[in-house]
């Protein structure tokens, strides 16, 4: 199984089975940790993605109702290599698995069912349900590796607006009177 890449990096491997278990036993030990802190844990991003390629990076998903129940478990997470990196995002926190210049796993801290949990689910449900939509996010990704293979801030954001369109696709499909989730 191939996981981890250097920090910073843009490398895209064909989808890997194994990633699978590797979100699981990382849902598992968070589980353990947080227990009632989070609500809901789920493994999002290209690796949940059947037969698109990805970077060897599990993202998890952390649904919570208390940004500051989470931190109580700070120090646990640390202990099993969970650690604290701030907020990558407004609104999120970032903890990470990796050797400090190799990162496995990012875990993403959202409040549950706002808008960046139910985000990373529709996005991760439609490209599961829809082959042609995964197929133009991975040839878009592909192009994307190749130009900023040392650029990943510059990856990230040229894959937004697919992204955006997306999602705003998913929900126009899955509810036509702009109900959210």
């Amino acid at each position: 199984m191939i996981i981890g890449l250097r920090r910073g990096s843009v490398e895209l491997v064909e989808h890997q089975e194994e990633w699978k278990d590797a979100a699981r036993n990382c849902i598992e030990m968070l589980s353990s940790v947080l227990g009632g802190a989070a609500v809901a844990i789920q493994h999002v991003g290209s690796t949940a993605i059947p037969d698109i390629h990805a970077k060897p990076i599990i993202d998890i998903a952390v649904g919570v109702h208390s940004f500051d129940e989470v931190m109580e478990y700070r120090d646990e997470l640390a202990s099993l290599g969970i650690i604290f990196h701030g907020e990558d995002n407004p609104g999120q926190l970032l903890f990470v698995i990796g050797d400090g210049e190799i990162r496995t796993h990012h875990i993403h801290i959202v409040p549950y069912n706002g808008e960046a949990w139910c985000n990373y689910l529709i996005f991760r449900d439609y490209l599961c349900s829809n082959p042609g939509k995964a197929k133009a996010y991975d040839e878009l990704k592909m192009q994307l590796a190749a130009m900023y293979a040392d650029n990943r801030k510059a990856y990230t954001a040229s894959k937004t607006s697919f992204i955006k369109d997306t999602i705003a696709e998913a929900r126009n499909i899955r509810f036509p009177t702009g109900k959210n989730i």
